[in-house]
């Protein structure tokens, strides 16, 4: 007599394995690129506030079209060794961030405005008025 069995692709490996590489930020070279938000509506605008530690201000380039937002940062983390020193771990890196996102209206770049204090990148992206229809007359 025979068995009949019923084929199992995920048997061997288990579904959180499968997903665990889906959550990890993705990485080029030694920098991670992903910055994390948190993204707050109110009557007027949307508040986002961006971690981006260890940036000069300088280097945070914020652009706005539409509905789009895209936050860029260069990183350029250099470690300086001293005669008669051996470096042993080095975690400093360099490279770039990287995030982009939509809202579902449309943004007033002249009434929006940003700041960055301690890592922290916070932007209050002012809402474009809704544009009233207009009535056709019918000649």
């Amino acid at each position: 007599m025979h068995t009949v069995t019923v084929y199992d692709p995920f048997a061997d490996v288990g579904f959180n394995d499968i997903l665990r590489g889906f959550f990890r930020p993705v990485r080029v070279g030694k920098a991670a690129v992903s910055i994390k938000l948190d993204v707050v509506e109110n009557d007027s605008a949307y508040v986002v506030k961006a971690e981006i530690p260890g940036v000069a201000k300088e280097d945070i380039q914020v652009s706005v079209e539409g509905n789009q937002v895209t936050i860029g940062a260069e990183v350029n983390r250099e470690s300086e060794t001293k005669d008669g020193e051996r470096v042993l771990r080095a975690e400093r890196y360099s490279g770039s961030y990287f995030r982009g996102f939509t809202v579902p209206v449309e943004i007033d770049e002249a009434a929006s405005n940003a700041k960055y204090e301690n890592g922290v990148l916070e932007l209050t992206l002012a809402k474009k008025p809704a544009v009233a229809g207009r009535k056709l007359t019918i000649q």
